[in-house]
């Protein structure tokens, strides 16, 4: 019986050890997108947004971007253009949105004036940044030549 057991507890370990070195998925293409292209709802009082920072680094404001899955930052400035704003320039400060990104998603962004009030002066609560839609879409990063 020692002989037996000896066996199973060596079988046991090589397959633990195979099973270590089975490889994973590979996840290195996957990606999602952060979109600001999208002409967003006015009747929700959502206005379009520009990206001034991604991650941290100064960017140069694309309608989509592309990116791995995780969480991303994003600085954003709004372009509320409704009559009834009435805050001062200064005001008008960036503020940031942080979009955790799911393979295959794609998420729109914008800014949502909040109406709940008349916004004077140097009132910054007037919008918030937010993700006004999520939606599946296909992405993947090429494959390297």
């Amino acid at each position: 019986m020692v002989i037996g057991a000896k066996k199973v507890c060596t079988f046991a370990a090589l397959l633990l050890l195979i099973s270590g070195c089975a490889s994973q998925p590979d996840t290195s293409n996957q990606c999602g997108i952060v979109s600001t292209f999208s002409e967003p709802n006015r009747e929700a009082n959502i206005y379009r947004v520009v990206v001034t920072h991604l991650d941290g680094k100064p960017v140069i404001s694309q309608p989509n971007y592309r990116l791995s899955p995780g969480s991303h930052t994003f600085i954003v400035a709004e372009l509320i253009d409704a009559p009834s704003l009435k805050v001062k320039l200064s005001a008008r400060t960036p503020k940031e949105l942080t979009v955790n990104v799911s393979h295959n998603q794609r998420y729109h962004i914008g800014a949502k004036f909040n109406v709940d009030k008349v916004y004077r002066g140097n009132d910054k609560a007037f919008w918030q940044p937010e993700v006004w839609q999520q939606e599946s879409f296909e992405c993947e990063y090429p494959e390297p030549l």
